[in-house]
């Protein structure tokens, strides 16, 4: 390689990396360095006025372990997660599966499910506090026009936390939607005439043939999927702020709680270390180990 090639592929690459430099200045001010800080700082304790941190070891994790609330907001994100990752990709599928046929009002179908996805999170739980407002909301009306007897959904330690899976399930399907009906009108229509040639039913069409080829948009929605169930929080602070008794507690919400509430940023710290190792972990295992079972083309 003659010199001048040579300086010309270093000038390219020093272009290369300032144009780089923005998003990786960003990248490590607001990601990187912020996870390492917080690692760390889950060895010490929270400094309080003129008292400095001091480092505690593994006392955080161990608080956390002996916190009786902490491990309340686990079983409850496991069951708000393990009820909202099906119901709403299921959901997202078949609302993509209806509005990618021809029907009438298919456009406004696909507005009318998306819309939930655009609206701000803070004004969808608004919105679901006046349908969940015991006598007066919308449900009351409803249940209360079928001669059921009025029933506080969010002050009942039974019903809260499904009350907010619902408000999750119905924001989130829609968002997933969008994903599903790009791959649908990706595959080649000569599968379905194929197909039709052959007698298959619409059943057996989606069984072997569309649902394998949307395999790399499932893996990808449930990635999404699988974050999401693990990060709300702003419904819970609007609907219910972790009650009744912590029956709707999540886990970033206590983390929350405790960090911006009582100020224990080092707890705080060590919460979000166990978060983050969690759901590293699972997303690692989709894509190492259930992406092996999906098909691209």
């Amino acid at each position: 390689m003659s010199a001048r090639a040579a300086g010309h592929q270093s000038h390219a690459s020093i272009h290369a990396w300032l144009l780089l430099l923005p998003a990786l200045v960003l990248l490590v001010a607001f990601t990187h360095w912020p996870a390492v800080s917080t690692f760390v700082d889950s060895f010490y304790s929270t400094p309080k006025g003129s008292r400095a941190a001091v480092w505690v070891g593994l006392e955080n994790y161990r608080a956390m372990n002996d916190d009786p609330v902490f491990w309340k907001a686990v079983r409850n994100n496991l069951w708000f997660a393990g009820a909202t990752i099906p119901l709403s990709i299921g959901l997202a599928l078949v609302m993509a599966l209806w509005v990618n046929e021809r029907i009438a009002g298919r456009a406004f179908l696909r507005m009318a499910y998306f819309t939930p996805t655009v609206l701000p999170m803070i004004a969808v739980a608004n919105i679901w506090l006046f349908f969940y407002t015991p006598q007066y909301g919308l449900l009351e009306q409803v249940t209360g026009a079928l001669g059921l007897p009025s029933h506080n959904w969010f002050g009942d330690q039974s019903t809260a936390l499904a009350c907010i899976t619902l408000v999750a399930v119905w924001k989130e399907a829609g968002f997933f939607m969008i994903f599903y009906v790009a791959a649908l009108q990706t595959l080649n229509p000569s599968l379905r005439e194929a197909a039709a040639i052959e007698g298959a039913s619409r059943w057996y069409f989606f069984r072997r043939v569309q649902w394998p080829l949307l395999m790399p948009t499932t893996l990808f929605v449930l990635v999404n999927a699988v974050i999401n169930g693990f990060r709300m929080v702003d419904h819970v602070f609007v609907l219910t702020r972790g009650g009744p008794d912590n029956a709707s507690t999540l886990l970033l919400y206590h983390l929350y709680e405790v960090g911006f509430k009582f100020w224990d940023t080092a707890y705080a710290s060590a919460i979000t270390v166990v978060l983050v190792v969690v759901l590293a972990s699972v997303a690692l295992f989709q894509f190492f180990v259930l992406d092996k079972r999906v098909h691209y083309k």
